[in-house]
């Protein structure tokens, strides 16, 4: 649990810091602590950040002291917890932790992802749209051109209906019918008319089968584009970013960006088309019934903009809210076996509820938007309808005009309604599908800080494995200010075994990522055979070079055979077995029914810890690395497994540059040499003996873990 003290001038805050990180083992009031922190904060009216680790206090052993107190509110997280808010009281102190309440303590998982969410999207990225486009441009021109053929029949229909309408009154009137044959005067204009709705047809076909091609090549190519992308990304990119809310721009955001843009393409270009040219056909009908329609329409068109630029923050907020969903049930369904073990059932039920429940509302008031802008454009369009059969009437009373051209004017008004029906129901299309292409385009286009591939290559000859920490900084790019290494110095001589030892927290996980270029170095260097890490190519580094084995190896949801290969898809069967033998995994696979063909279940669920580890061992071992980085390998594992574990280590460590990560100090101690971290910093060098007998940081870590075993063991025996 941290504590945050707000104060910006932090000299009067760093006096006390010491006494305000004390233990309780030390013998001192942590209240006394509390107060003189507080002290130092209020002595001036400043603000700013410090972060100290504390101890959380029971609110019955705490007092008020001078008639001043305070409350904390502790936020729980991975890394630990952050005061979110200091306040002085005249009650007694007390701390309300968010852990006690835990639907909320869930719910505190996504505050971190929500900041980044709720930042606003990119603009949208023409370029890249048009370079996604381009190799499909064929199939768009020719589905734009079936679109205007479609749109320009159907603004000929009504004109033909008219016609055809005429004929029909001419030969209603006894007057005019006499010597006229009916059905020569029909015909023409009636197989005209049969022609464009044949046409209208196979165009309709066309565009459709043009699109639907396009779209789905487009999206296909954008997904694997934003795929690649996410591959490539570095590793601090994973840190600030929840998988659920990656996931969703794969696959929710591709397929509305697609959707969209197919039916702004079809639906847009008819609509306007048919607008403009149905506008046209009833200004040459009659100029007087044209001005009420032109008086309307572009009220219509103001208000959908307008309307328009409002649903797209609704449409972006509900976006974020859908990824936020996804990133609660991707983050549940993946940990389910934690969840069922704490019995946490209901409380993801009713997080992923009110997460979903935030999206409905969002989509419901975007739909209401654009139900309002709908209602009110057929409002205007049925007005102008019942306009036009008025002026209408009253100039067909006075025979300015034919009933065919009121029947034409009629139709193409109605044209002109359906036109601009569809265009707002494309806002709301295609507000999404901006938005979405957006956060999609943000993606693709983002390059990582560290190449996956480029540089320099040592020959597999020549490649020795000599490793040097040159007074090397780092400080991890999500807490940029907090320093993890300070000026670490360490080398390790090829062919050597070099163990790293320390409190929890000291930067001995630290050190293996950047062995593997997970992250670049603030300051200093890491060289291997004295070529910067930085110099060298990162996928033959991590590919050829170094095999990581951390202590929650995953294997992915195919065969114990795949996951071996993995790092090494050519490799031969032969090879395999033999990788299995050496990590003393060859045995235990044999006994399954399916052997090596047995598949594991996502993330290896159906093998033990044990298992899964050895076999973690043989995928690294069959790319016969140079040099082998261990990072608490055995740590999870119970004493029977570790035992089984550790002689496989021992096994394949032979005649590579092994740097190993241990807690337990009992599986190093044949170390050729062991390094003492502390707070960032190399504080001891020597080996097993040298550093017992020196006495100092490695002799304290024997004496607290016998201590810890003792007391096991007598735990054990009370049992």
């Amino acid at each position: 649990v941290y504590r945050m003290v707000q104060c910006s001038d932090l000299s009067p805050v760093q006096q006390v810091t010491k006494r305000v990180s004390c233990r309780e083992s030390e013998g001192v009031q942590q209240d006394d602590h509390v107060e003189e922190c507080i002290q130092a904060h209020t002595h001036g009216d400043k603000t700013g950040t410090l972060v100290r680790p504390v101890h959380a206090m029971r609110s019955q052993a705490a007092h008020a002291r001078d008639g001043c107190s305070v409350t904390f509110i502790i936020k729980l997280a991975l890394s630990g917890g952050t005061l979110l808010g200091v306040k002085v009281l005249t009650s007694p102190l007390r701390v309300e932790c968010k852990a006690s309440q835990r639907g909320q303590e869930i719910h505190d998982r996504l505050q971190g992802s929500e900041e980044s969410e709720d930042s606003k999207d990119p603009p949208f990225d023409w370029l890249a749209f048009w370079q996604l486009l381009k190799p499909q441009l064929h199939y768009f021109l020719a589905a734009m051109g079936s679109a205007l053929i479609v749109a320009l029949a159907n603004v000929q229909v009504p004109i033909l209906l008219g016609d055809v309408v005429n004929v029909v009154a001419n030969f209603t009137s006894e007057a005019t019918n006499e010597g006229r044959n009916y059905m020569q005067e029909i015909s023409a204009p009636s197989v005209k008319l049969l022609q464009y709705y044949v046409a209208q047809a196979i165009f309709t076909f066309s565009y459709i089968t043009f699109l639907t091609r396009m779209g789905e090549r487009m999206a296909d190519n954008l997904r694997q584009q934003l795929f690649t992308s996410l591959l490539e990304q570095d590793i601090a990119f994973y840190d600030h970013h929840k998988t659920g809310e990656l996931v969703n721009r794969l696959t929710a955001d591709v397929q509305d960006f697609k959707s969209s843009f197919k039916m702004c393409i079809s639906q847009g270009l008819r609509s306007v088309t048919q607008i403009v040219g149905c506008g046209v056909s009833i200004y040459m009908i009659s100029p007087q019934m044209a001005g009420l329609t032109a008086l309307l329409v572009p009220v219509i068109i103001g208000t959908g903009t307008a309307l328009g630029s409002l649903l797209r923050d609704v449409s972006r907020e509900a976006q974020h809210q859908v990824a936020r969903a996804t990133g609660v049930a991707d983050e549940c369904l993946g940990n389910m076996r934690t969840v069922r073990a704490f019995a946490m059932e209901d409380a993801e039920k009713d997080l992923f509820a009110r997460e979903v429940n935030k999206s409905r509302q969002l989509n419901e008031l975007l739909g209401l938007g654009i139900g309002i802008f709908q209602a009110g454009s057929n409002l205007f369009l049925n007005g102008i309808v019942m306009g036009t059969l008025y002026v209408g009437g009253r100039l067909m009373s006075n025979n300015q005009i034919k009933p065919g051209d009121l029947m034409s004017f009629l139709v193409a008004c109605q044209t002109i309604q359906r036109s601009l029906a569809q265009l707002g129901i494309l806002f709301g299309t295609y507000v999404r599908g901006i938005s979405a292409g957006a956060r999609v385009f943000e993606y693709v286009s983002l390059d990582p800080t560290i190449p996956v591939r480029g540089g320099k290559v040592i020959p597999y000859h020549s490649l020795m494995g000599n490793i040097e920490f040159r007074n090397v900084s780092f400080a991890y790019p999500s807490r940029p200010d907090q320093e993890v290494l300070r000026n670490f110095n360490l080398r390790i001589p090829a062919g050597r075994v070099v163990a790293l030892v320390g409190a929890s927290g000291g930067g001995k996980s630290t050190v293996a990522q950047l062995m593997e270029r997970f992250y670049d170095v603030k300051n200093g260097s890491i060289t291997i055979d004295g070529l910067d890490l930085r110099s060298l190519d990162p996928s033959w580094l991590r590919g050829r070079v170094v095999g990581f084995i951390n202590q929650e190896p995953v294997l992915f949801a195919t065969s114990i055979k795949e996951n071996i290969r993995y790092g090494y898809p050519d490799a031969t069967d032969a090879e395999v077995i033999n990788a299995a033998k050496t990590a003393n995994a060859h045995e235990f696979i044999t006994s399954f029914p399916s052997g090596y063909d047995t598949v594991v279940g996502e993330r290896g669920v159906t093998v033990s810890g044990g298992q899964k580890q050895r076999i973690a061992i043989a995928r690294a071992l069959l790319k016969n690395p140079r040099i082998l980085v261990l990072d608490e390998a055995t740590s999870a594992l119970d004493a029977e497994s570790e035992a089984v574990v550790q002689t496989a280590l021992e096994s394949c460590i032979e005649g590579r540059t092994v740097l190993v990560i241990a807690h337990r100090l009992s599986t190093i101690q044949n170390a050729d040499v062991i390094a003492v971290m502390s707070h960032g910093r190399l504080a001891e060098i020597g080996t097993h003996e040298g550093l017992k007998k020196l006495g100092g940081i490695y002799a304290d870590l024997i004496r607290q873990q016998q201590k810890e075993e003792k007391s096991n063991k007598k735990s054990s025996r009370e049992l």
